[in-house]
């Protein structure tokens, strides 16, 4: 159960004894699971029993206390685990915190400061405030003090990680330097005490317990004894919720499933052994590409409504309306970092209709849905575009148009809501361009109360639902009034409302809804290594709550503009980045759209990769800000699972655009679109799958001769993370979950990878990337590979063997960002390389939500190989620079080793057939540029890695390890070190 922990066991208080009953009652202290209360305990010579409840699971306990030492077991229901409590021994030598002087004194401390039950919080450490204290420290406490990787922005901020503490160290001290400031700490007076040793806890146990132990403060009750007393924990905390905080304006699109909170149906998730099994999700309503909109007036976006309605964009149709004092429960990977997941409505829904065409086939009627049919029974995709065809979206003030097209129609709708005394009424605005023949939609089930107003349009039952029929050669508006059963007095207050509007007025643009512009700072890199790292700070800080989780970059026309996208929804412009002054200038420019991975300038055009669409943002009135979101291209086909993004989004010559569209976590694919490589026509109208079998492509790389690198993370059927070499001619690429994949699972039916990538290199590679830079020296036109899980860039070394691709990667030494890295792109001006990044799902960098950055090659030697070859009796590597011949030539100074992968349905796989390989000599080229290991064992691989240490002819020792994959073995040639080596 996980309850008590080798490194930190559980401290045994014993609170009462009341040795005529033999009944004992007493705490557990525990780092993982918190606070527990035993009860129904008895304690009977020496043995103690009782139980005790965590996580609503009951646990019985068995023990015998002796010398304050309790050693047992704990049980629930068949598992048994053995335990071990203890009292805390108390020091030989006293502890004496020293003398301070505090910037503020007692007097100068808010009221409740004087009651704070120290001993209460310290002895309470856990793990949920440790978690608490590592966000508290990554928001603001890192910026000064940095951490082990990266240098902090004061360099006389405390190193908690190395250095001894001047004003004690003590918890209770800790404390106070935080709270009244000491030297060039300042008080923080916004965090609560509770937020205070939350953070110290996570100063402790992060940085001083493994890397400065002898500043680690062994707290014990006789330590607790002696702090000051107090009765009071201080303020609340406040919960942090940011997903729900921010505002994303009058509208957000997701997939969403419409529920009443009161009796709609239980969430359920297959259990099991992976791949999980289909749910029976058939009678689910589903809005898969859901633009939810807020109806209420007021600020804050959809988030802090009490009303809203959803539109499929799918099928068209809207799916229905709500009202509560929330929005959504927000479960989601990227919107409150739970897995396997979707955001269901919260609330009372007034009215819903089917999951299927919004309205009826203009050629015959009926509402029969033709799209394509998944396993478990459920439909995806959008309609044919003949039949029913979403255009986009504007946004003007709190108003929100829908534009579509039905048949020979275009429509444009309106959603809203008015009081009819005291009750909701839901309303739809059409107006219908003259329609060739009778336009049919539905509007809720029947039994709930609907009216219309406007010419041409009647209401009808028909097969359990209300329906909007409309007839007319003539352009027209129609309003639809929706209120839930047993509504009174609807007809009433229709007829005295008055004439629907035109909705064309809001098709040309309205005042901005972020006229703001932030400014942040250039923080320039350190320049004394191989590339220097500037941050481009984002601004953390913004009127809307952005957590600022950067996912794409491009640049407009004018270099020093770029756009980045978010996975929030956001789209940002900033200005200066080229300027000289260090200054930057942000406008959010776009919102609300549903989770953006991708973007792409074309012709001043800014596309986005969205996970329902290709947004291609238009500003209808030259003030800066998307008025109409027009979809580009809506052909995907999206389901409820979370892990299906879209990622990436470049552009060849023609204009044709390309992205990735991920795989179902640990299940099997429903749709066609799963794990595949996308191909979207410069028009925008056609999708055409060029590559299948992928299980998390994170990002597309085009090649200079026109094919592709995706790359893929490690998993189900999936050994190691890859690098896929990609000619676009529909291969398979090895996920046996994907759609309608190979019989044969053996590696003989996929496509290799041109290398996989262990975990020691990199946990979660992103994009890559070719160096079109002369500014890059020596690297200027290699392949860089991001790594999301490590936040660093790797130099990919490809070679080509026959047709067959393979190679190996390396890092670029002292390159660490502070999220993981997502994409890049070189500046054309400065020949600069700018990249964002971001923290969502799994990576080791989670020091920021999200971060911009610019890095910058600083003309030192390359320490790294540039080139890789894998001949049949060795591997070359070149350098850049001539290396000293006599210790390059030493073959203790390398090591290779090599090992396969087994690749199956199971998570990842072991190290098989590991051997170190013998070097038989070490071989310099007349040039001193290209280094041999003679290898007599060598031999096609899964993986090999290469350690070395060499020396340039200037005396630069060089250190590091390449990482390769070999498919097959060039042919021997030693041309290159004929001369050299005799």
């Amino acid at each position: 159960m996980g309850l008590y922990h080798p490194s930190k066991r559980p401290a045994f208080r014993n609170a009462d004894t009341k040795k005529g009953e033999f009944i004992v009652s007493g705490t557990l202290f525990s780092f993982e699971e918190g606070e527990i209360s035993l009860q129904n305990t008895a304690f009977d010579g020496g043995q103690l029993t009782g139980s005790f409840t965590v996580r609503g699971v009951a646990y019985q306990l068995a023990a015998e206390m002796n010398e304050g030492k309790l050693t047992g077991s704990v049980s629930s229901g068949n598992k048994r685990v053995t335990m071990v409590a203890k009292r805390i021994a108390e020091p030989a030598e006293t502890y004496t915190p020293p003398n301070v002087a505090y910037i503020l004194s007692d007097n100068d401390l808010i009221g409740f400061e004087r009651n704070i039950d120290h001993a209460g919080l310290i002895e309470r450490f856990n793990r949920e405030g440790y978690t608490r204290g590592e966000r508290i420290y990554n928001d603001g406490c890192i910026n000064c003090h940095g951490n082990q990787e990266i240098e902090g922005s004061i360099p006389m901020a405390h190193k908690f990680w190395l250095q001894q503490f001047k004003a004690g160290y003590d918890p209770f001290s800790l404390y106070q330097t935080i709270t009244k400031g000491h030297g060039s700490m300042p008080p923080q007076m916004t965090l609560t005490p509770q937020e205070k040793y939350d953070v110290i806890s996570y100063i402790r146990e992060n940085f001083i317990r493994e890397t400065n132990h002898s500043q680690y403060f062994t707290v014990t009750p006789g330590y607790l004894a002696k702090l000051p007393a107090g009765t009071s924990k201080g303020p609340a905390v406040k919960p942090y919720h940011p997903w729900s905080a921010m505002d994303y304006g009058n509208f957000f699109i997701n997939t969403y499933e419409l529920a009443d909170s009161a009796t709609g149906p239980k969430r359920f998730h297959s259990p099991g052994r992976a791949p999980y099994a289909d749910e029976d999700y058939r009678k689910n309503n589903f809005a898969y590409k859901g633009i939810a909109v807020r109806l209420d007036p007021g600020a804050g976006g959809v988030s802090a409504g009490k009303a809203w309605m959803i539109v499929d964009h799918d099928v068209m149709r809207v799916a229905g309306g709500w009202t509560g004092d929330g929005f959504i429960d927000w479960e989601g990977i990227l919107l409150n970092d739970k897995h396997e997941t979707y955001p269901r409505t919260i609330g009372q829904l007034h009215f819903e209709t089917p999951v299927g065409p919004g309205w009826a086939n203009p050629s015959t009627g009926s509402f029969e849905d033709p799209r394509f049919t998944a396993r478990d029974g459920r439909q995806f995709g959008p309609l044919p575009k003949q039949w029913a065809n979403y255009k986009g979206l504007y946004h003007h003030g709190n108003t929100v148009i829908i534009a579509y097209s039905v048949g020979r129609a275009t429509l444009l709708e309106k959603p809203g809501l008015e009081n009819a005394n005291g009750q909701p009424v839901f309303t739809r605005t059409l107006t219908i361009s003259p329609a060739q023949q009778v336009l049919k939609t539905r509007v809720a089930r029947a039994g709930t109360q609907v009216a219309v107003t406007g010419k041409g349009a009647s209401l009808k039952e028909e097969n359990g639902y209300v329906v909007l029929h409309i007839s007319g050669s003539v352009k027209t508006t129609v309003k639809l009034f929706i209120a839930k059963p047993g509504s009174e007095n609807l007809a009433d207050f229709v007829a005295h409302a008055p004439k629907p509007e035109s909705l064309e007025k809001y098709t040309h643009g309205g005042k901005p809804h972020y006229p703001q512009t932030l400014h942040t700072t250039i923080a320039r890199g350190n320049e004394e290594g191989l590339f220097a790292v500037d941050q481009l700070t984002p601004p953390y800080e913004n009127p809307w709550k952005s957590r600022m989780k950067l996912s794409g970059i491009d640049f407009m026309k004018n270099p020093s503009v770029a756009v980045l996208c978010t996975t929030d929804g956001d789209v940002w412009k900033v200005t200066g980045l080229t300027n000289a002054t260090g200054k930057l200038n942000w406008k959010r420019i776009a919102s609300g759209l549903f989770q953006p991975l991708g973007i792409k300038v074309l012709n001043e055009k800014i596309y986005i990769t969205c996970r329902d669409q290709l947004v291609l943002l238009r500003d209808l009135n030259g003030d800066g800000e998307t008025d109409y979101y027009e979809s580009f291209n809506h052909d995907h086909q999206v389901t409820d699972h979370f892990h299906e993004f879209a990622m990436g989004l470049q552009a060849d010559k023609q204009g044709n655009l390309y992205y990735a569209k991920s795989g179902r976590h640990a299940r099997e694919a429903l749709t066609p679109q799963h794990g595949t490589l996308l191909k979207v026509s410069k028009d925008g109208a056609a999708t055409q799958i060029l590559a299948t079998g992928f299980r998390a492509a994170n990002g597309v790389c085009i090649n200079p001769d026109g094919s592709f690198i995706v790359t893929d993370q490690q998993g189900y059927w999936n050994p190691m993370n890859r690098v896929n070499w990609v000619d676009g001619k529909q291969k398979f690429y090895g996920n046996m979950w994907g759609y309608n994949p190979p019989k044969d699972s053996t590696k003989a039916a996929m496509e290799q990878p041109l290398v996989w990538i262990d975990m020691e290199f990199d946990r979660s590679p992103s994009e890559l990337l070719w160096v079109d830079s002369k500014k890059w020296g020596p690297l200027n036109g290699g392949l860089l590979s991001f790594s999301y899980g490590y936040g660093k860039v790797q130099l990919v070394l490809p070679e080509d063997v026959n047709g067959q691709k393979q190679g190996g990667v390396i890092d670029l030494p002292g390159v660490k960002f502070r999220t993981g890295v997502m994409r890049g792109r070189f500046n054309p001006a400065d020949g600069q390389l700018y990249a964002c990044g971001m923290s969502a799902w799994g990576t080791s960098q989670t020091i920021k939500g999200g971060d911009f950055y610019r890095l910058r090659y600083t003309g030192r030697p390359v320490p790294v190989p540039t080139r890789l070859s894998a001949e049949k009796d060795g591997v070359a590597l070149t350098f850049a620079t001539e290396l000293a011949g006599q210790s390059t030539r030493n073959p203790a100074h390398f090591t290779v080793q090599s090992w396969d992968l087994k690749r199956s349905r199971k998570y990842g796989s072991d190290r098989y057939n590991t051997q170190t390989l013998t070097i038989a000599d070490v071989r310099i080229s007349r040039d001193k540029k290209t280094v041999k290991l003679m290898l007599p064992d060598i031999k096609p691989t899964d993986v090999m890695t290469i350690a070395y240490t060499v020396t340039d002819a200037k005396g630069h020792t060089f250190t590091g390890k390449v990482q390769n994959t070999i498919h097959t073995l060039r042919k021997t040639s030693n041309q290159l070190f004929a001369v050299a080596n005799q």
